[in-house]
């Protein structure tokens, strides 16, 4: 689609060079979302639980620009609060693995009572093995670590509210 040069000398500074095609006619057509476009979060609503200030106001910014409606919880306790006080819908929920009084995945467990088909991103700075290793998660969930770019946060919640089958799966029920 297009070249990026850059050259830097000491003496000299830093030349920068964006070379773009007149026209787009011929350009292969690019899968969804690898254009650098992101996708949109027009209609979803998503409630962001985590403990550390920088991180909720970050992801509460970059997922309101993206069109979502964003519900912020500085903890556990206040996620649940939200999510019984709400009355709209809420399709997502992303939630910091470790955080103090709960973790992420008792967190998505009760979330389950109060909303049977909300979807989950877990986010944390720890790497994904290291979670799985200690049982804090389960394999195959959606999994982002911190810190992350506005586009792999984009990208993943959209994944995650687009799995069909990722739905925290309903305790089973005795048949009497």
């Amino acid at each position: 689609m297009g070249i990026a040069q850059v050259h830097s000398n000491a003496q000299l500074g830093t030349t920068f060079k964006i070379l773009l095609p007149r026209t787009l006619d011929g350009a292969p057509e690019l899968p969804p979302f690898v254009d650098g476009t992101l996708p949109p979060g027009d209609g979803y609503s998503v409630l962001l639980a985590e403990d550390e200030d920088v991180v909720l106001s970050m992801g509460v910014e970059i997922l309101e620009g993206l069109g979502y409606t964003v519900l912020a919880a500085d903890s556990p306790a206040a996620a649940l609060r939200l999510a019984g006080e709400h009355d709209g819908h809420i399709d997502l929920l992303i939630t910091d693995v470790i955080m103090p009084g709960m973790n992420g995945r008792e967190l998505a467990e009760r979330m389950q009572a109060l909303r049977p088909a909300i979807k989950v991103l877990y986010i944390s700075g720890y790497p994904a093995d290291f979670i799985s290793d200690r049982a804090v998660l389960s394999d195959g969930v959606h999994f982002l670590q911190k810190p992350f770019s506005l586009r792999s946060l984009a990208l993943q919640v959209h994944a995650a509210l687009e799995d069909p089958g990722h739905v925290l799966a309903a305790p089973a029920k005795e048949i009497v």
